[in-house]
């Protein structure tokens, strides 16, 4: 089992952004208790922008050309609170892939943000390989706590393949 937090960067956290999450500091707390929980088998990821968007992710960049910088900028960093911990980056929403599934033992738990996003399409791409997902809901922020209620409330129907659980029911 693995716990894998999504997109805690500052690119998410700065209210500047253009890609701000409105709640994410909200996560940082939790987070650090999963951390707990799971260390050492915990990954961080980032989403980074591909150094020659191509396909759909032409246009989508054309509509967020802040977003188009070096993996190695500021903004793609990951916060203070758990900056220097080494990352899985990755050029798509989801970050399921083979670097993850490596590490997970058919059981994937899942934090950070976007709800709506990067969250969701990491749990549904490894709910579709077969693993057991859980994703941490007060450890989640969404593009608005609006639309992190729809995205949970849309995970919900992949029970019982992705369950959605808090800290509490992880200790």
């Amino acid at each position: 089992m693995v716990l894998a937090l999504i997109d805690l960067q500052r690119i998410f956290a700065d209210p500047a952004s253009g890609w701000a999450t409105p709640d994410f500091q909200r996560v940082v707390e939790p987070t650090r208790e999963l951390i707990k929980l799971f260390a050492p088998d915990v990954v961080f990821t980032r989403f980074v922008a591909p150094e020659e968007p191509e396909g759909a992710w032409v246009g989508y960049y054309e509509q967020f050309p802040f977003a188009l910088q070096p993996a190695d900028s500021e903004d793609y960093q990951l916060v203070d609170e758990f900056k220097g911990a080494p990352t899985l980056d990755k050029t798509t929403f989801g970050a399921w892939g083979p670097e993850l599934a490596a590490r997970t033992d058919g059981r994937l738990v899942l934090a950070g943000v976007a709800t709506d996003c990067c969250v969701i399409s990491t749990a549904l791409a490894a709910v579709d390989a077969g693993v057991q997902v859980q994703v941490v809901e007060e450890a989640c922020a969404g593009s608005t706590a609006e639309n992190h209620g729809k995205a949970i409330d849309l995970m919900r129907l992949y029970a019982p393949m992705l369950e959605i659980v808090s800290v509490e029911q992880l200790r």
